[in-house]
């Protein structure tokens, strides 16, 4: 992490800390040490990175991004830690709309082996495949009881 790096973040969070009405500007606002507990993270963590002599760790990252309302993925990003690309947002990882799940896809989900995969496969499609009595309706599927029976 270089300093203008370190110095961009610090900021980023110091406007996200006074627009959630921290007073961090003020020796005896309090505003560093409310942070500090809120977040359950020691106040020298806040300190050093409003100082810009360190850039938190992952777990400081953790405690403080929900009190900024900001996610731990932007937090993260914004740190120059990772990548847009490395830390996907979820709907990025999702497929495309008109994808259909093939019967091999949800056998690979559930970790069949590939040499049971055959087996699992038409196990499962005899359950989804229409049975020929449940498509005749339901007088045709039984005899008809008479008197007599």
């Amino acid at each position: 992490m270089t300093s203008q790096g370190l110095d961009e973040f610090a900021g980023w969070v110091e406007g996200l800390m006074r627009a959630r009405g921290y007073d961090i500007d003020s020796p005896r606002g309090g505003g560093k040490s409310r942070i500090a507990d809120e977040a359950g993270v020691h106040r020298a963590a806040v300190t050093r990175l409003l100082q810009r002599q360190s850039m938190p760790d992952l777990e400081t990252m953790r405690r403080i991004a929900p009190l900024l309302g900001v996610s731990v993925r932007d937090m993260l990003i914004r740190s120059g830690r990772v990548t847009p690309e490395e830390l996907p947002m979820a709907a990025d990882l999702l497929p495309p709309n008109d994808w259909q799940p093939s019967m091999e896809d949800f056998a690979r989900w559930l970790g069949v082996p590939d040499e049971r995969m055959g087996v699992f496969v038409k196990v499962v499609n005899q359950f989804l495949e229409p049975d020929a009595d449940a498509e005749r309706p339901a007088e045709a599927a039984e005899p008809r009881r008479t008197a007599r029976d």
